[in-house]
């Protein structure tokens, strides 16, 4: 009866399409593991620069300063109609401490993990200790290797190349990574080392499990939460805020299901004040939230929410992804700070009651098994669809109990209602007026009563329309 009654107002192509709309989530078959190719080298030889080459775009950070690729980082690549994985990881280092040596355990993780490996030497440079021991390092792997002499932009420079044969690991290919030079040659022979199926990675499903990223500000735990649900030191964790700054994917199991998790740079305050790597970190970890379904927000519970952590929030719900939100270091929090966090939530989050909270410590493990559960439910709620006809009865009665409040001599109604789309939920209302934005704001508040959006944003659109003319 509420769909007739729109016969009587003007509508345009746009409604006639929207309320004819008939859509269904499709499921993907699963495809062959791709083979996997490490790149690996000693800080500042051009590995970022290769793997942008490889990729066809710039998705790795690039900086001439060292050190600026500190994890293992996972970019899709394709060359002579194969599919590939090709793996960018941080500069290898002899006798390091710290965060350098976290860094040069994740590289030679990536040899571990890989069909093949790409080693990196600056041919401007020639050889040295570190390149040797890298060596030594990827023959004990027993991997195929293929070697790249970078830095040779110029046919005068490839008697440098030369010199690296004495490596030991065959012919050196002579390359320019910023300007393409020789990287055709390559990669085709990156082609003939690697196995035509993986023998390391994972079966992918087509589009991939259901992808989840880690947001927050700088040092909340984010790397320390992969870590602990991964079982390994997948990523590296220091105390040096913004460790992290290429995004980093890991396929994780949790209760019997597979999960993409992705790690990102913590959202810092003012980023188009930044600089070099932590400018186009910010800009990859937006990118890494706009590519997922559903973001686990983590703050330090330990310590006062800042403005900062409302603002990843609201980046999250701007880009209409799925939310949890994680209060992690839980076990640095004790009573009197637990009644304080409760406050500042419930001041905080007032626009955001229909978030879940949950609290951890990814440093001891507690309460991460509570995650799941949760993820599937703010999940299963972007995926929501409500039947038109449930709809409109549902706000029929709404209205009837509650009609919108009289306007400058008008009262404005809602003739029809349909959900025009999910992921997240977004409900259409045909009006015969503007709806005030608090009257919008109670009937979300219904919708999610009855319905139960927990975990989702709802978008609601209003389009006012005439009455037509007789």
């Amino acid at each position: 009866m509420m769909r007739a009654s729109l016969d009587d107002y003007e509508l345009d192509e746009d409604d006639y399409a929207l309320l004819a709309d008939d859509y269904e989530l499709v499921e993907h078959a699963a495809v062959a593991p791709r083979p996997v190719l490490a790149i690996v080298g000693r800080p500042n030889v051009g590995k970022s620069t290769l793997v942008n080459r490889i990729v066809g775009k710039r998705v790795a950070v690039v900086q001439d300063t060292p050190g600026v690729t500190r994890d293992r980082v996972y970019y899709d690549a394709q060359w002579a109609d194969r599919d590939f994985t090709v793996v960018d990881t941080g500069g290898w280092e002899i006798d390091v401490t710290g965060i350098d040596r976290s860094v040069a355990v994740q590289s030679e993780i990536a040899i571990e993990n890989a069909d093949a490996v790409l080693l990196v030497v600056d041919a401007t440079v020639g050889v040295t200790d570190a390149d040797e021991h890298i060596v030594d390092l990827i023959r004990r792997s027993g991997k195929p290797v293929v070697l790249a002499a970078n830095k040779v932009d110029s046919p005068q420079q490839e008697a440098d190349a030369a010199y690296l044969w004495a490596l030991g690991l065959g012919e050196p290919f002579p390359v320019s990574a910023l300007h393409g030079r020789g990287s055709g040659d390559l990669l085709d022979q990156a082609m003939r080392i690697l196995p035509r199926q993986s023998q390391v990675n994972y079966e992918r499903p087509g589009e991939g499990p259901r992808r989840v990223a880690l947001v927050g500000r700088p040092n909340v735990g984010k790397s320390s939460l992969l870590n602990m649900l991964a079982g390994q030191n997948r990523v590296v964790v220091d105390d040096l805020a913004g460790t992290t700054r290429d995004p980093v994917d890991e396929l994780i199991e949790l209760d019997g299901q597979a999960w993409t998790f992705v790690d990102t740079a913590g959202i810092r305050r003012r980023v188009h004040l930044q600089r070099g790597a932590d400018y186009y970190a910010s800009l990859r970890t937006q990118r890494a939230i706009d590519s997922a379904e559903l973001a686990l927000v983590l703050i330090d519970a330990s310590v006062e929410i800042t403005d900062q952590d409302l603002k990843v929030m609201q980046s999250v719900i701007d880009a209409g992804r799925a939310m949890v939100l994680i209060c992690n270091k839980w076990d640095l929090v004790d009573e009197e700070r637990r009644r304080y966090l409760d406050r500042e939530i419930e001041r905080e989050l007032v626009q955001m009651p229909w978030v879940e909270r949950i609290n951890i410590s990814a440093k001891t493990g507690w309460h991460t098994n509570r995650l799941t559960r949760a993820m599937e439910k703010a999940l299963e709620s972007w995926d929501k669809r409500i039947a038109t006809g449930q709809l409109n009865s549902t706000l029929g009665e709404l209205i009837s109990a509650h009609p919108h409040p009289v306007r400058g001599g008008r009262q404005p109604r809602i003739l029809f209602a349909t959900q025009v789309s999910v992921q997240p939920p977004r409900f259409v209302l045909f009006t015969t007026g503007h709806l005030d934005h608090g009257y919008r704001r109670f009937i979300e508040r219904r919708l999610r009563e009855q319905y139960d959006f927990t975990g989702s944003p709802v978008e609601i659109a209003v389009r006012a329309r005439e009455r037509r003319k007789r």
